[in-house]
């Protein structure tokens, strides 16, 4: 899937451009630096109604030997957002953010880039965005590697899955692989019930897009060992426990695991961070015919553990433990899945905030921390292990889902952990993978939650800590 970069450019500004100056002014310095204005830029303010609110913007007329500019009130100097809206609010043409370098620029320019996407896929685009030249060439590279990675990201989740079934996905992580010449096994089918991944098989064997598993490899051995795992869910109608209508209605968002986990591995990848990095993505359809998994059914696992199926519609984690149960034969350093795996956890957290779990006090500071630093929040929830009992079966080793209707997140969570052996670190994200709302640098539609923070984490872990 090719990705570009609107409302970026690199490089000097030619001599014969006009450009645009962009002028951020902290709201507190507002007056003093209204105060330095010439009288008609004053009154110019003053006659547009112009009021200095955070995010706000006023298009400025040039002055004696000035070029045009715009100026952009902000509370915060480092928020990311601060020009989101500004790519189809501001005319067409380009654009250079005033007296700016550094960390601050990179920043910025972060979230005019994702402000500039628009899912052009099937509709024609009214009008290009704005777009913002960055002349320091290390700055711009940063820029893009974390704008083509959530490009790739919204991209695959709002492609519907007629275009997006397991097939297709595939596809996405082989094109992602040849590009920074990884290597990429797709286990197709039945070959899945021959090579050990039984629970994969059930899900999505009453598809008539055969399910699969995704193995993608890149690095060197000699590195540590780096396993991202994501929900492949390309449609959910939810099985014989059928969803309703609106329940189904955005469930092509239910690959947003996997979508995550490539662009995360093309973040890495694209760093060069040193790691032996595998993505295992467990890509099937959740249909209904006459071959779909029943409740009741007992599913043995790639584990060995034995699942009895409570519902069908909490069918992300099955496929996801025979996808852990493999990640952890590798003894990788740490362990990340992604999945849109509960209703519960948006009840809990809401929509736009990605909750996490993990046994390890370090690499749950260490996420938060760099949510914070940032600006792309996870938030912490419990592995509670008094619920556990909530997964008991009379006659398998699991129940894949509790019959009560509280701590489903969390639930669901315990379940993923036993199929990971104690001993290896693993952080489990439970996401909404898109925006029901459009804010500065979010449109409505898939998003990238907490893909940001997770490599620089990664970075700060496993690399020169300098994303």
């Amino acid at each position: 899937m090719e990705i570009g970069l609107p409302g970026l450019t690199a490089g000097p500004i030619p001599e014969d451009s006009r450009v645009t100056a962009i002028e951020p002014v902290l709201i507190k310095n507002y007056p003093a630096w209204l105060e330095a204005q010439p009288e008609p830029l004053v009154r110019w303010l003053q006659d547009s109604g112009f009021k200095p609110t955070h995010r706000a913007h006023c298009l400025l007329p040039p002055y004696a030997d000035e070029v045009s500019r715009v100026l952009v009130t902000l509370e915060d100097a480092d928020d990311i957002w601060g020009l989101g809206d500004l790519p189809y609010r501001l005319p067409e043409g380009d654009y250079l953010l005033k007296d700016m370098q550094g960390a601050t620029l990179a920043r910025l320019s972060t979230g005019w880039g994702l402000g500039a996407y628009r899912f052009q896929r099937y509709k024609a685009a009214k009008r290009v965005p704005a777009c913002l030249r960055i002349e320091q060439t290390a700055v711009y590279e940063a820029v893009a590697r974390e704008i083509a990675a959530c490009s790739l990201v919204r991209d695959l989740i709002n492609t519907p899955a007629e275009d997006m079934g397991p097939t297709q996905l595939a596809a996405a992580a082989r094109e992602l692989a040849d590009e920074f010449k990884a290597g990429c096994e797709v286990i197709v089918g039945d070959q899945l019930l021959s090579r050990g991944y039984p629970a994969i098989h059930a899900v999505g064997r009453a598809s008539v897009h055969p399910p699969r598993l995704i193995d993608l490899r890149w690095g060197s051995t000699e590195h540590p060992t780096l396993v991202l795992v994501g929900k492949g869910v390309c449609f959910d109608s939810g099985g014989l426990d059928l969803k309703n209508a609106s329940g189904m209605r955005h469930m092509k968002k239910d690959m947003g695991g996997a979508a995550h986990v490539l662009g995360l591995a093309r973040m890495v990848m694209a760093h060069r961070l040193p790691v032996n990095l595998r993505v295992l993505v467990p890509a099937v359809e959740n249909a209904v015919s006459g071959d779909a998994f029943r409740p009741g059914d007992i599913i043995r696992t790639r584990k060995g553990l034995t699942v009895e199926i409570e519902n069908t519609d909490a069918e992300g984690r099955l496929v996801l433990c025979d996808a852990l149960a493999e990640a952890a034969q590798d003894k990788p350093a740490l362990i990340v899945d992604f999945a849109t795996l509960t209703g519960a956890a948006r009840v809990a957290l809401g929509t736009e905030l990605p909750g996490f779990f993990t046994r390890s006090e370090a690499l749950a500071k260490g996420v938060s921390g760099a949510g914070e630093r940032t600006q792309d929040p996870l938030w912490r929830l419990p592995l509670f292990d008094d619920y556990r009992y909530q997964l008991e079966s009379p006659v398998a080793d699991l129940l894949n889902c509790s019959t009560s209707p509280f701590g489903g997140a969390i639930n669901a969570a315990l379940f993923l952990e036993a199929f990971v052996p104690p001993e290896i670190e693993w952080l489990h994200v439970d996401l909404m993978a898109w925006n029901l709302r459009a804010r500065p640098g979010r449109p409505r539609g898939g998003e990238a939650m907490g893909l940001r923070a997770l490599f620089a984490y990664l970075n700060m872990r496993f690399g020169d800590g300098d994303a």
